[in-house]
């Protein structure tokens, strides 16, 4: 396989746990290794978990086995897994050392309860699948209804249909590192 140069040297960090939206999570995953990029799935644990329409994938790393030092952005996929995802306070403080590095933190349609766990959404400006909004704003967060927003390190987007947009600035932020 040929890979373009964008993402060449580059690890991006994929979180996932059960009832993961499948389109959020394996669209960047494809999207991210045909730019060069080494993907790293990190879930709360070394399991395969169910994606919302039955798509399982295996998880090799937990957030134990990574640091956030040799990872170059962060990519949270939506769905109900978010959810799930926030009950483990390691994964949480994983966002939050992205965060603090500078380096790209994506969240995609639920995803954002990451971010307001993490204490990323105070005071950044981020939409959402529109369900979470209240959510996000009792979080801090400055909500708009746009496809994709990005507010420093942070990359958010509400839904599948935004995922064109939402991968082609996780690459441009990612590649500026």
């Amino acid at each position: 396989m040929t890979r373009n140069a964008a993402l060449r040297d580059r690890t991006v960090a994929l979180f996932v746990a059960e009832d993961y939206e499948d389109l959020e999570f394996w669209y960047p995953y494809y999207r991210m290794q045909e730019e060069g990029a080494d993907v790293v799935v990190i879930g709360p644990s070394r399991d395969t978990f169910t994606g919302k329409h039955g798509v399982p994938v295996d998880v090799n790393l937990t957030v134990d086995d990574v640091s956030p030092d040799h990872v170059d952005g962060l990519i949270l996929p939506g769905g109900y897994s978010p959810d799930r995802m926030r009950r483990s306070p390691d994964m949480v403080e994983f966002v939050k050392d992205i965060h603090r590095q500078r380096k790209p933190v994506a969240a995609i349609c639920h995803a954002g309860w990451m971010l307001a766990s993490a204490g990323v959404a105070e005071g950044t400006r981020l939409t959402s699948f529109y369900s979470i909004k209240d959510d996000l704003v009792n979080a801090g967060a400055k909500w708009v209804d746009e496809e994709v927003v990005e507010d420093g390190n942070v990359i958010t987007s509400r839904t599948p249909a935004d995922l064109p947009a939402f991968c082609r600035a996780i690459i441009r932020s990612v590649g500026d590192q």
